[in-house]
């Protein structure tokens, strides 16, 4: 049973959200927070699969909460932000959010979103060997095990957010094609961007501050001026 975090300071809110993924799916396990520092602690005590966070809250706000947790945890966290909050949106992604809903909600893609990340964060239960894998990735000295999820540089282990993954697992399935952030975002996230393609310029930057020796002279994922990104075919 999949363990979901509901933090939001409006209780009609959160009260909302729990009947709509209690409705689509039983298997859910709804834990229910007020504020920031609630949502903080829960994540601290351990046993959360995700995470659905207000951004505007009292004692600590959403952003401020996902800075602690991007700390220690890997959690996926989805963030619940009103149409006005761009400027939080980009802020946000920049910390690790993994995606975002904007209010109000529509019931099907809240279960849609909830269950697409749950789905990509379940290697969290899987201990393959990657050894042992049939789903291995290779591209020069980059190796992506999608059975574990794990991810190697030079034979070092990446430690890599659920996100920055799948875009990684993307890029290299289809070394050598430039994509545009619209299309990459499209392909990992499967929704349309709405001006959110500023998320994806994030997250290859993190990817390459772990992945590269010197992120600001790329050897793996390489930009195309005028065009997007691609992951150079090394093999």
């Amino acid at each position: 049973m999949y363990k979901i975090l509901i933090c939001d300071d409006e209780k009609d809110i959160v009260r909302a959200l729990r009947i709509y993924l209690s409705a689509d799916n039983g298997e859910y396990d709804i834990i229910e927070a007020y504020n920031g520092k609630q949502a903080l602690d829960a994540v601290k005590n351990g046993g959360i699969d995700l995470l659905l966070m207000d951004v505007m809250m009292p004692e600590m706000d959403g952003i401020e909460a996902l800075c602690e947790i991007r700390k220690f945890s890997d959690i996926p966290v989805i963030l619940l932000t009103a149409k006005s909050e761009a400027e939080d949106k980009r802020m946000a992604f920049r910390l690790g959010i993994d995606d975002y809903i904007t209010k109000p909600f529509n019931k099907i893609e809240v279960a849609a979103r909830v269950e697409y990340q749950l789905k990509r964060n379940s290697w969290k239960n899987s201990g393959a060997p990657a050894a042992q894998s049939k789903n291995v990735i290779a591209n020069g000295p980059i190796v992506i095990d999608d059975d574990s999820k794990s991810v190697e540089v030079d034979g070092k282990a990446i430690n890599l957010t659920p996100t920055e993954y799948s875009i990684l697992k993307f890029l290299a399935e289809n070394a050598g094609t430039v994509y545009s952030p619209k299309d990459i975002y499209k392909n990992v996230w499967n929704a349309d961007p709405l001006g959110m393609e500023n998320a994806v310029l994030v997250h290859i930057r993190h990817i390459r501050e772990k992945i590269e020796i010197l992120p600001a002279q790329p050897r793996y994922i390489i930009s195309v001026f005028g065009y997007g990104y691609k992951m150079e075919k090394m093999n």
